[in-house]
């Protein structure tokens, strides 16, 4: 090797310590979905109730989930709880569920362990689960009763038009109504806000949310024009007991649907996600910015926290093909895999995902590498 030929070399050697150290960039952390496991609903029963209450001592909250005919709760390993086949009306949430009949003298609430927590013997109308509350919406829907914990009455709402669409938050309930109208309740079920959008030719809500600290509502309203509204909260409660929202952000809509939407706050309360013509919406809170993700087929489930930067949900398409769709905020379409079934079923808690169908349920994890 001559002088000349070791000096580019040592040059170029050197050149590329200098590179390392001054001009190289971190690999980026990519996110990955693994599967974890899958169980048969019509084989996995559930966990004896002793072997429930041990195991289940420093276990976070289970998940409630309905496939097909079946329902129940099941834990991050795959066991169920609760794993029953469906025989009447149901209403299930996180921490209680009840079944009943269509027109019920008396409803039952048991907890996620199947133990029953108290009875109902009011006949005023169906259980709602929300925001760790219990409330009773009348048969014709135009009434809501709050239940205390010994299962009686506190209050009842009555409302001047058929409730369409409902969410509960921080001790609120929002309640979106046919007339085109929106009532935010106290937990006394005293009314503290109205609202009424127009600005459409049939007055109509089909779709409301409340965030987790109670200070935004979004609102889908009208047909024909459709929109899609935010508003803030300012002040506190004034001298007529009243709070006040106002508008920040509003968008003008596709033609619209004849019939409720999804819509959530998500990513700790940074946006809303909510099913719009063609696709998903997404609203970022702090830029007051909304985008349009075109999706094939029709929103049929949607993930309800939208953490660790992902949003998942489930489209439908013809006959029984389905898609699992994973959506990176801001509005990056990352995933969509396609299954055929006739049921389906989508539940997560943080970087955990579950799907359903068929009488199969599956777990995945959301992993950083």
């Amino acid at each position: 090797m001559t002088q000349k030929t070791r000096k580019w070399i040592l040059f170029g050697a050197g050149g590329f310590v200098v590179y390392f150290f001054v001009a190289a960039q971190p690999v980026p952390v990519e996110a990955v979905v693994s599967p974890k496991w899958f169980i048969s609903l019509e084989s996995n029963y559930p966990v004896a109730e002793s072997e429930g209450d041990e195991a289940l001592v420093d276990m976070p909250r289970l998940l409630p989930f309905q496939l097909g005919n079946r329902f129940g709760y099941v834990t991050p390993d795959g066991k169920c709880t609760v794993n029953r086949i469906k025989k009447g009306e149901l209403s299930i949430s996180v921490d209680n569920w009840a079944e009943y009949d269509p027109a019920p003298k008396e409803i039952e609430v048991r907890n996620a362990l199947d133990q029953p927590i108290l009875k109902i013997l009011e006949d005023q109308g169906y259980p709602v689960f929300l925001d760790k509350r219990i409330f009773l919406v009348s048969p014709e829907l135009n009434s809501l009763s709050g239940v205390d914990a010994e299962g009686a009455v506190q209050w009842t709402h009555d409302f001047a038009a058929t409730l369409t669409t409902i969410d509960a938050a921080a001790g609120f309930i929002v309640a979106g109504l046919l007339d085109g109208t929106v009532e935010l309740l106290d937990n006394q079920g005293q009314r503290v806000f109205f609202f009424e959008p127009g600005g459409s030719r049939i007055s109509v809500i089909q779709g409301c949310a409340i965030s987790q600290d109670g200070l935004r509502l979004a609102v889908i309203s009208g047909i024909d024009l459709q929109r899609f509204l935010l508003l803030e909260r300012y002040g506190g409660y004034g001298d007529s007991g009243n709070i006040e929202y106002k508008v920040v952000y509003h968008e003008f809509l596709e033609e619209g649907f004849r019939r409720p939407v999804y819509m959530e706050f998500v990513d700790n309360d940074n946006r809303v996600a909510f099913e719009r013509q063609g696709g998903l919406g997404i609203y970022e809170i702090h830029s007051r910015t909304g985008l349009k993700v075109p999706l094939e087929g029709e929103i049929i489930r949607l993930d309800e926290s939208g953490s660790e930067h992902w949003l998942f949900l489930i489209t439908a398409q013809e006959a029984q093909k389905k898609r699992l769709v994973a959506v990176r905020f801001p509005g990056t379409l990352i995933i969509e895999a396609p299954f055929t079934s006739r049921t389906f079923f989508l539940g997560r808690q943080g970087s955990q995902i579950y799907v359903g169908g068929n009488m199969t349920l599956a777990s995945f994890e959301l992993e950083k590498q």
